[in-house]
């Protein structure tokens, strides 16, 4: 579906400016979006233009087109590309005002589960990464909750994430370090970390290293166990349990495959210890065993995944895998752009699910007295 039949199919333009955020045409001047009305007349018209090349693929040139044979004004495909520019910090608002306005629910125990990845985008002809979002779900509806664009050297890290007691966080190994799980447990909220041995040293009750794989060696296939486990950052001691379940024969020979094409690739020298630890699934966890037994915290985690099928929907449904763009500014305009159409979807789609059959809601008009 193209732009032009997404907006007939909601019936109005109105419709859809429902869901944007208050204020949002005044902040179009107040980011620099909208400087003047030279062939773009308001900040609506801008906004429906920058959809029709963000949303639709389409390319400047024909982005213009279409904009003259709108009648929404005349502009040419370099204005067009000076005005995505100017809109980087409007596009950025607008997304960052839309999953704020969600509310959000509670759920797991009284927990707020959320989990957290970061993607990488690349520019034409790039040979590495060289644009990284940081994205957060909640996974009781798989909507947005945090984003945040940086260059190749903004690392994965809790840090990032802005957390509030209740919390319960989910992340891959890159997020499993000391530091990621103090800034989340002085916060008052909770973690649930996939563990490796050599970015999260564990200890036990008594300060002592904890033996990890003489302890997963005890496991047999299809079981969880859990040890009591704790985490040192500076002078304080977080207390939490390492939880564990054995792959089966299969699935611990493509873990170790997987390793062995890495080191390759990557000319490192893979040690015995990494090869013994695949067969295991093992996390840190600070959640008690009141609150979640083993193999509920085994079962969340599996959860994690739906952060990856949303990077994938980013990616192929939304085009947000390689840049068109050269320059900085217009990368950064470009890729804020994509996350406020998507967290503008999500926002559509719940309505349209709340409030069937017409899916939006309805505003009232004033009616004449007649």
């Amino acid at each position: 579906m193209n732009t032009d039949e997404l907006w007939t199919g909601l019936d109005d333009w109105a419709v859809v400016c429902q869901f944007l955020p208050e204020n949002w045409e005044a902040a179009a001047r107040q980011t620099g979006a909208l400087r003047r009305a030279r062939g773009i007349r308001d900040a609506p018209t801008l906004l429906r233009a920058l959809l029709v090349h963000l949303a639709d693929g389409c390319s400047l040139a024909e982005t213009a087109v279409r904009v003259r044979a709108a009648g929404w004004g005349a502009v040419s495909a370099v204005a067009l590309l000076k005005r995505l520019r100017a809109a980087e910090e409007w596009l950025r608002w607008l997304a960052e005002r839309l999953w704020r306005g969600k509310a959000l629910p509670v759920n797991w125990g009284g927990y707020r589960v959320r989990a957290t990845d970061a993607t990488t985008v690349q520019e034409p002809g790039s040979t590495g990464t060289d644009w990284r979002v940081h994205y957060v779900i909640n996974l009781a509806n798989l909507q947005c909750e945090h984003f945040e664009l940086t260059d190749v050297h903004g690392g994965e890290t809790f840090r990032r994430i802005p957390v509030a007691p209740g919390d319960l966080l989910l992340g891959d190994r890159a997020y499993g370090t000391p530091a990621g799980i103090a800034h989340v447990r002085s916060a008052g909220a909770d973690v649930l970390v996939r563990a490796a041995m050599h970015m999260l040293p564990l200890y036990d009750e008594s300060g002592l290293k904890l033996p990890v794989l003489s302890r997963l060696h005890t496991l047999r296939v299809g079981q969880a166990r859990e040890w009591p486990a704790c985490v040192h950052f500076q002078q304080h001691v977080w207390a939490g349990r390492l939880v564990a379940v054995k792959r089966g024969r299969q699935a611990t020979r493509w873990a170790q495959r997987r390793l062995r094409r890495k080191a390759r690739r990557k000319q490192l020298t893979l040690s015995a210890a990494a090869l013994r630890a695949a067969a295991y699934v093992f996390v840190w966890t600070s959640v008690p065993a009141q609150a979640l037994t083993a193999v509920e915290i085994m079962e969340l985690y599996r959860l994690r995944w739906q952060i990856e099928l949303a990077f994938k929907r980013l990616k192929s449904i939304m085009g947000l895998g390689h840049l068109p763009k050269w320059s900085d500014a217009s990368c950064r305009a470009w890729i804020h752009g994509k996350l406020f159409i998507a967290l503008l979807i999500e926002r559509l789609l719940d309505a349209a699910e709340a409030v069937s059959p017409w899916g939006y809601r309805l505003v009232a008009v004033p009616q004449p007295l007649a």
